[in-house]
This record gives C-alpha cells, sequence and structure tokens, in this order.
C-alpha cells in the first residue's frame, strides 16, 4: 500500500509538471491510450472469451462514467497544489458510502452518518466557502467523488461476476474510447516530451493500481486504508521541494479529518463483515 501511494503520487506529480499546456482531455485520453498498449495482451484475453449477458454494456456505463472523473482530475491536477488535489480526493469513499446506500441498499447506520459528515466538514475547512473564493480547479476536484465513486461501486457489484483481470482491461479499453472524442475538441499535437512523461504516467498509474491490488488481498480494508495518509504526505513534500508550493496549514487540518472519516467509515465496514461462525452442537469436536 506503501508503494501504492508513491506511484500514485508520482502520476501527480508528472500530470503537474505537464501543466496545461495539452488539454485536460486529451491528456486524460493519451494516457489511457498508452496504457491500452502496455495491457494489450490481456484486453486481447478477455475480448476472445464469451462473456456474461450484460456485462459488456456495464463495463461500458462505467468507462463512460470513470473517464469524465478522470478529465476532470487531470483538469484540476494543472490548477491547483497536489496537496490540495489529493486531500480533496479523499471525499470520494465518503461519495461511496453514500452511493453504497442509495443504489446498493446498504443500511445508513448512524456511524456511517457521522463518518459522511465529517468528510464533508473536512472538504469544508479546505475550501473554506465564504472565507476564500472557490476556484474552477477546486470544482474540478470536487467533482470527480461522484465520478469515481459510481465507478468505484459497480466495480464491486463486477466482482462477483468476473475477474479482476477482466474488469481492469475493460476500464482501460471503455475509458479510452469515452476520452478520445472529448480530447478531439480541443487537440493539440503533443511533443515528444509530454508523449514520453505520459507513458511514465501510465506505467506508474498501471502499477500503482496493481500494487493497491496486492495489499488489499493480504490485509483489510481496515489496515490498508489509513495508508492512503500517505500520499497526501508524499503530495505535500512533492509540492513544496519540486514546485515550491507553500504548505496550507487548512489543506492538512481539512485532509486529516477527511482521511480519519474515510478510515473510521472503512473500520466499521471490515467490523460488520466479520460475522462469528458458530458450529453446531452437534458438529465434531477436535481434541
Amino acid at each position: 500500500m506503501i508503494v501504492s501511494t508513491l506511484m500514485f503520487v508520482c502520476v501527480t506529480g508528472i500530470v503537474r509538471y505537464l501543466g496545461s499546456n495539452l488539454p485536460a482531455a486529451e491528456s486524460a485520453f493519451i494516457r489511457y491510450a498508452l496504457g491500452l498498449l502496455i495491457m494489450a495482451p490481456s484486453i486481447w484475453l478477455v475480448l476472445r472469451k464469451p462473456l456474461a449477458k450484460g456485462l459488456m454494456k456495464t463495463f461500458a456505463i462505467r468507462g463512460f462514467l470513470h473517464a469524465f472523473g478522470v478529465a476532470l482530475w487531470f483538469f484540476a491536477m494543472a490548477r491547483i497544489p497536489i496537496a490540495e488535489v489529493t486531500a480533496i480526493g479523499y471525499v470520494t469513499p465518503i461519495c461511496i458510502t453514500v452511493g453504497a446506500a442509495i443504489f446498493l441498499g446498504e443500511r445508513l447506520r448512524l456511524r456511517r452518518m457521522l463518518g459522511v459528515l465529517a468528510g464533508l466538514l473536512g472538504a469544508l475547512v479546505i475550501l473554506r466557502p465564504g472565507f476564500e473564493e472557490i476556484s474552477i480547479g477546486q470544482f474540478a476536484q470536487l467533482a470527480t467523488a461522484p465520478f469515481f465513486a459510481a465507478s468505484y461501486l459497480m466495480t464491486k457489484s463486477l466482482t462477483g461476476r468476473t475477474d479482476s483481470r477482466t474488469i481492469v482491461a475493460m476500464l482501460t479499453l471503455f475509458s479510452t474510447i469515452f476520452l478520445f472524442p472529448m480530447a478531439l475538441v480541443d487537440w493539440q499535437t503533443p511533443t515528444l516530451s509530454e508523449l514520453f512523461w505520459l507513458f511514465v504516467t501510465a506505467l506508474c498509474a498501471t502499477f500503482g493500481h496493481y500494487a493497491m491490488t496486492r495489499a488489499l488481498a493480504a490485509a483489510p480494508i481496515s489496515v490498508t486504508q489509513p495508508i492512503t495518509f500517505l500520499q497526501l504526505v508524499w503530495a505535500t513534500l512533492l509540492g513544496i521541494f519540486a514546485f515550491g508550493e507553500p504548505i496550507d496549514l487548512y489543506v492538512i487540518i481539512g485532509g486529516t479529518i477527511i482521511v480519519g472519516a474515510a478510515t473510521f467509515i472503512s473500520h466499521r465496514e471490515a467490523l460488520q463483515q466479520r460475522t462469528p461462525i458458530t458450529p453446531p452442537s452437534s458438529a465434531t469436536k477436535l481434541q
């Protein structure tokens, strides 16, 4: 999980370095198109086998939502500090909790509601509406949360119907497809340097998702979730030393509140899933 946080911060650093020279949708498209090349063997194997009925439609809808979220993230990354993008990004788990209650019928218990409210409070601390003007970059990053949350919830529904390799491969394929027309709207020919860095971005993102998947398979969410806070630490340090961005105390405080709320929700989810198994009285006892 630590490796995954480093990889994802590398992605944000590279996108920040590239800035707004390329339109956000075009940068996102090139990143996913290059990721498509990396995952081509897996995608070929997936497309060769028959899929369960309705899966392709679900993959397409998820790719459409994820594509919009990624385009907004690239837009925000070029306009607001790295630490701020990372901190606001922690709103996504809060949206996942609300979405699970609305669309998956999960019960929104009091503890979850308090966690959601705490997360929203953290976002308000960062944005400080009424005291600071909310920038378009902040709006864009906030808007990514429901898109990424919807993508995650659809992933959750897909895990019981197909394997993880198929899910990741189809996300890469359909995100590339839906980002393509958005990129064409304001296309600018990228330089070789920009292509190189976007390829490095695709490599870091792919390896980051792989590391995260390995972490989630090795330990419960209640253990791995708190480590995601390191991403805010790396992002703050990167912003200071690589881009000369000042430390914003409100971002640190708000980010800590959001991470604490997300961690609390994840911990409660993990506890709810631990169903004690009591053997029947007739079961054979081992001596």
